[in-house]
């Protein structure tokens, strides 16, 4: 059993950057690939769980019946205190299971990288404090959270998807966007009604500012992990959480 149970959801959507950023933090990754039938802990004892994106609605049983038993553990790291970090339809999934709302084929469209306005709130939150007013991130989707859970942080938003980073409790994030994905992974999907060529290049451009940020992110949860685990940050190798 590795430090951080991954739920991947589709064949191409892997941990990416994220998943080398939490090795290179010494966590051992435990990946898995639950779209091919792998199966799912009957319990959650990992210390921290991210769930991944993918083409579905978080109660998409019928079409992806693994989501049951990933929003069960996902609603055992709350009641827990485990850390957890949904990214796309994993962010949705952690909303959904804490009492908010997802609605598909809501409001535009975003694909691409996309300034994400960094929210006052953040100013206080584990991971997103200190980070830029406008940070770019790459985005991929149609659905969206619709309404927080009560008392969920709101941490990040786009003109066009208002639920765009949250907070759940004291350990568990949801994000819309993609802090995984690099460049390169936008010129494989289907963005209708986007230029492919301009939102590569766009996403190009932005590395520069988007990676280190999203690697800070990455580091400052690989640090809770870490706490969770109890053992202290200077007996591993990894960037800093600061």
């Amino acid at each position: 059993m590795g430090d951080v149970l991954i739920v991947q959801n589709s064949r191409s959507g892997g941990p990416g950057r994220v998943g080398e950023w939490l090795r290179d933090a010494g966590l051992e990754l435990d990946v898995v690939h639950a779209h091919d039938g792998a199966p799912l802990p009957a319990r959650l004892e990992h210390n921290a769980m991210i769930v991944l994106g993918g083409g579905y609605l978080p109660g998409d049983d019928d079409r992806a019946p693994w989501l049951a038993g990933t929003r069960r553990l996902a609603g055992q790291a709350l009641a827990d205190g485990v850390p957890f970090f949904g990214i796309c339809l994993g962010g949705q999934l952690i909303a959904e299971v804490a009492g908010g709302e997802v609605t598909g084929d809501t409001g535009a469209p975003e694909s691409g990288s996309v300034p994400v306005t960094i929210r006052p709130e953040a100013g206080a939150d584990p991971l997103f404090h200190g980070l830029p007013p406008v940070v770019p991130a790459i985005e991929h989707h149609k659905d969206a959270v619709t309404r927080l859970p009560d008392g969920a942080v709101h941490l990040a938003e786009t003109q066009a998807c208002p639920y765009q980073a949250f907070r759940v409790g004291e350990r568990a994030w949801g994000v819309q966007f993609h802090p995984e994905v690099t460049p390169a992974r936008i010129r494989e999907w289907r963005a209708e009604g986007f230029d492919p060529v301009e939102i590569y290049e766009q996403a190009v451009a932005d590395e520069p500012v988007s990676t280190p940020i999203w690697r800070r992110i990455t580091a400052r949860f690989s640090a809770l992990v870490r706490e969770r685990a109890g053992v202290p940050v200077s007996s591993r190798t990894s960037p800093s959480p600061a």
